[in-house]
Protein backbone atom coordinates (compact mmCIF):
# COMPACT_ATOMS: atom_id res chain seq x y z
CA UNK A 1 0.00 0.00 0.00
CA UNK A 2 1.36 3.43 -0.92
CA UNK A 3 2.04 5.82 1.90
CA UNK A 4 0.69 9.36 1.70
CA UNK A 5 1.83 10.81 -1.60
CA UNK A 6 1.56 14.48 -0.78
CA UNK A 7 0.28 15.33 -4.28
CA UNK A 8 -2.86 17.17 -5.23
CA UNK A 9 -5.50 15.74 -7.52
CA UNK A 10 -4.54 18.27 -10.20
CA UNK A 11 -0.91 17.10 -10.18
CA UNK A 12 -2.07 13.53 -10.65
CA UNK A 13 -4.44 14.48 -13.49
CA UNK A 14 -1.70 16.44 -15.24
CA UNK A 15 0.83 13.60 -14.95
CA UNK A 16 1.61 12.27 -18.42
CA UNK A 17 2.78 8.94 -16.98
CA UNK A 18 -0.67 8.49 -15.44
CA UNK A 19 -2.67 9.93 -18.34
CA UNK A 20 -0.48 8.38 -21.07
CA UNK A 21 -1.15 11.45 -23.18
CA UNK A 22 0.40 12.92 -26.33
CA UNK A 23 3.25 14.50 -24.37
CA UNK A 24 4.33 11.03 -23.24
CA UNK A 25 4.06 9.68 -26.79
CA UNK A 26 6.06 12.64 -28.09
CA UNK A 27 9.13 11.74 -26.05
CA UNK A 28 8.97 7.97 -25.49
CA UNK A 29 7.57 4.65 -26.68
CA UNK A 30 6.22 1.96 -24.37
CA UNK A 31 8.41 -1.14 -24.40
CA UNK A 32 6.74 -3.38 -21.83
CA UNK A 33 4.94 -3.47 -18.49
CA UNK A 34 7.02 -5.07 -15.76
CA UNK A 35 6.07 -6.06 -12.18
CA UNK A 36 5.21 -2.62 -10.81
CA UNK A 37 6.46 -0.31 -13.54
CA UNK A 38 6.51 0.31 -17.27
CA UNK A 39 9.63 0.47 -19.40
CA UNK A 40 9.76 3.13 -22.12
CA UNK A 41 12.27 3.74 -24.88
CA UNK A 42 13.30 7.38 -24.94
CA UNK A 43 12.95 8.72 -28.49
CA UNK A 44 16.22 10.61 -28.00
CA UNK A 45 18.77 7.90 -28.70
CA UNK A 46 21.89 10.05 -28.26
CA UNK A 47 22.84 7.23 -25.89
CA UNK A 48 21.88 4.03 -27.69
CA UNK A 49 19.35 2.08 -25.63
CA UNK A 50 18.31 4.96 -23.37
CA UNK A 51 15.12 4.06 -21.52
CA UNK A 52 12.91 5.32 -18.73
CA UNK A 53 11.26 3.09 -16.15
CA UNK A 54 8.13 4.65 -14.62
CA UNK A 55 6.42 3.36 -11.50
CA UNK A 56 2.85 2.32 -12.37
CA UNK A 57 1.14 4.10 -9.45
CA UNK A 58 1.45 7.82 -8.99
CA UNK A 59 4.20 8.44 -6.46
CA UNK A 60 6.57 11.38 -6.37
CA UNK A 61 9.34 10.07 -4.13
CA UNK A 62 11.01 6.68 -3.75
CA UNK A 63 10.54 6.80 0.04
CA UNK A 64 6.77 6.80 -0.47
CA UNK A 65 6.87 3.14 -1.50
CA UNK A 66 6.45 0.52 1.19
CA UNK A 67 9.15 -2.14 1.53
CA UNK A 68 7.50 -4.61 -0.86
CA UNK A 69 6.76 -1.98 -3.52
CA UNK A 70 10.32 -0.68 -3.25
CA UNK A 71 11.70 -4.20 -3.60
CA UNK A 72 9.60 -4.86 -6.72
CA UNK A 73 10.44 -1.47 -8.23
CA UNK A 74 14.18 -1.89 -7.69
CA UNK A 75 13.94 -5.42 -9.15
CA UNK A 76 12.31 -3.88 -12.25
CA UNK A 77 15.14 -1.32 -12.45
CA UNK A 78 17.72 -4.09 -12.14
CA UNK A 79 16.04 -6.32 -14.72
CA UNK A 80 15.70 -3.49 -17.25
CA UNK A 81 19.30 -2.38 -16.70
CA UNK A 82 20.61 -5.94 -17.04
CA UNK A 83 18.74 -6.33 -20.32
CA UNK A 84 20.09 -3.03 -21.67
CA UNK A 85 23.59 -4.06 -20.62
CA UNK A 86 23.33 -7.44 -22.37
CA UNK A 87 21.72 -6.04 -25.53
CA UNK A 88 23.76 -2.85 -26.06
CA UNK A 89 26.95 -3.74 -24.15
CA UNK A 90 27.65 -0.28 -22.72
CA UNK A 91 30.66 0.33 -20.51
CA UNK A 92 28.33 1.70 -17.80
CA UNK A 93 24.67 2.43 -17.24
CA UNK A 94 23.82 5.73 -15.58
CA UNK A 95 20.74 5.81 -13.36
CA UNK A 96 18.97 9.08 -12.65
CA UNK A 97 15.88 10.00 -10.67
CA UNK A 98 14.91 13.64 -11.14
CA UNK A 99 11.35 14.87 -10.88
CA UNK A 100 11.60 18.65 -10.69
CA UNK A 101 9.38 19.08 -13.74
CA UNK A 102 7.82 15.61 -14.03
CA UNK A 103 7.11 14.58 -10.46
CA UNK A 104 5.98 11.00 -11.18
CA UNK A 105 8.53 8.48 -9.85
CA UNK A 106 10.67 7.32 -12.77
CA UNK A 107 14.29 6.28 -13.40
CA UNK A 108 16.35 7.20 -16.44
CA UNK A 109 18.47 4.23 -17.60
CA UNK A 110 21.22 5.64 -19.82
CA UNK A 111 23.81 3.32 -21.38
CA UNK A 112 27.17 5.09 -21.61
CA UNK A 113 30.08 4.13 -23.84
CA UNK A 114 33.77 4.92 -23.15
CA UNK A 115 35.03 7.61 -25.49
CA UNK A 116 31.50 8.53 -26.61
CA UNK A 117 29.10 11.34 -25.82
CA UNK A 118 29.33 12.58 -22.22
CA UNK A 119 31.58 9.74 -21.04
CA UNK A 120 32.87 10.69 -17.61
CA UNK A 121 30.14 13.29 -17.15
CA UNK A 122 26.51 13.32 -16.18
CA UNK A 123 24.26 12.86 -19.21
CA UNK A 124 22.20 15.80 -20.39
CA UNK A 125 18.55 14.95 -19.83
CA UNK A 126 17.15 17.26 -22.52
CA UNK A 127 19.89 17.97 -25.05
CA UNK A 128 19.35 20.65 -27.69
CA UNK A 129 20.35 18.23 -30.44
CA UNK A 130 18.44 15.01 -29.96
CA UNK A 131 19.20 11.89 -31.97
CA UNK A 132 15.80 10.88 -33.33
CA UNK A 133 15.38 7.72 -35.38
CA UNK A 134 13.00 6.54 -38.06
CA UNK A 135 10.11 4.28 -37.08
CA UNK A 136 11.83 1.11 -38.34
CA UNK A 137 14.89 1.80 -36.15
CA UNK A 138 12.74 2.36 -33.06
CA UNK A 139 10.85 -0.85 -33.81
CA UNK A 140 14.11 -2.79 -34.11
CA UNK A 141 15.30 -1.51 -30.72
CA UNK A 142 11.91 -2.21 -29.12
CA UNK A 143 11.86 -5.78 -30.39
CA UNK A 144 15.39 -6.60 -29.23
CA UNK A 145 14.69 -5.22 -25.75
CA UNK A 146 11.33 -7.02 -25.52
CA UNK A 147 12.86 -10.30 -26.70
CA UNK A 148 15.68 -10.15 -24.15
CA UNK A 149 13.89 -8.54 -21.20
CA UNK A 150 14.30 -10.50 -17.99
CA UNK A 151 11.16 -11.41 -16.06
Amino acid sequence: MLKSLGTTTNEHLDCFYCCKNQELERIMIEVKKLNVSTLYLNKDQSHKGRCILAYDKHATEIFQLDDQELQFFMKDVSNAAQTLHEVFQPDKINYAIYGDLVSHLHVHLVPKYAGSLEWGEAFVNSPLNKKLLDQASYQEILEIIQKNLHH
